[in-house]
């Protein structure tokens, strides 16, 4: 097999934003997010041989990602495998992102796997059977199988059409702490039924693309709603915040996700390297990454 088809990058997923439209009366959330992608992220390599399929992992977060059985890797392979000629193997994963981190890492993991497994299948990236394994390992995985930047709406499922957004130079930091996303939405505490209005940002997909001033001003009139009831639970979101907004350098700064790991945009690489080496050096348990969003 092919080296380009036997290794696949699994990028950070970062919500810029985060509007939580509705609460359904089955209990789940609508969403509608702007989703980036960072040049930094996991990585996964694919040897065919044999029947089923095998997860081997390494890397500085491997230990936190739980057990091999209970990997979504291995979930978006076997869901894969029921409805498409796709041969069996070995994956191996080497984890760099921080676990129930907001950055998605298990969900590109997984859809890393499923591309994977469509090269060496012969089948095409947007064969409806990859996008209904994705959809059924998790919320996340459709919009990490083709990671450029876009909207994200209802539960994950509804993708808009990929967008021509500027680079964004950024900083993330995690502060070392697992945020349940289900203890998030519950600490939101919206009752069955509950309205709120859209994205401001979705304008975004009307109209030509905006320059980095533009979009940063987009950004800066939404919001991220599941940023407080993340503090509520895990302060140290707060703390990570306040570290990053302390910065001259930083343009602005929020929680992805449900968290924990927030973002700091910066105007240049070097700005953000530079902030990263001070709040790594103020903090030395944290996960302190620069990099690029797009």
């Amino acid at each position: 097999m092919a080296e380009a088809a036997s290794v696949a990058r699994a990028p950070a997923k970062v919500n810029l934003t985060l509007v939580v439209r509705r609460r359904r009366e089955d209990g789940y959330h609508d969403l509608e997010s702007l989703v980036v992608f960072a040049r930094c992220g996991d990585e996964l390599r694919f040897a065919p041989g044999g029947e089923g399929f095998r997860l081997a992992m390494r890397g500085r977060t491997a230990a936190a990602a739980g057990p091999d059985s209970d990997n979504l890797v291995l979930r978006a392979a076997r869901a894969l495998a029921a409805t498409a000629p796709v041969p069996g193997g070995t994956f191996t994963l080497v984890k760099r992102l921080p676990v129930a981190a907001g950055l998605g890492g298990g969900s590109s993991d997984a859809a890393a796997a499923l591309r994977l497994l469509a090269r060496v299948g012969g089948l095409a990236p947007d064969d409806d059977r990859v996008l209904a394994a994705a959809r059924a390992t998790g919320s996340d995985v459709p919009v990490c199988l083709d990671p450029r930047p876009r909207f994200m709406r209802g539960t994950g499922h509804d993708l808009g059409p990929p967008l021509s957004l500027p680079r964004l130079p950024a900083l993330l930091v995690n502060p070392g702490v697992a945020v349940s996303t289900p203890a998030v939405f519950r600490a939101l505490g919206l009752a069955a039924g509950t309205e709120r209005e859209g994205d401001p940002a979705t304008v975004l997909e009307a109209g030509p693309a905006a320059p980095r001033a533009g979009l940063l001003s987009l950004i800066a009139a939404s919001r991220n709603e599941l940023e407080a009831p993340a503090v509520a639970l895990a302060p140290e979101v707060a703390t990570a915040l306040a570290a990053l907004r302390a910065d001259p350098g930083c343009l602005f700064a929020r929680m992805s996700g449900s968290g924990a790991t927030v973002f700091g945009l910066f105007d240049t690489c070097r700005a953000a390297a530079r902030a990263g080496k001070v709040i790594a050096a103020a903090h030395p348990g944290w996960w302190v990454k620069p990099t690029m969003l797009g």
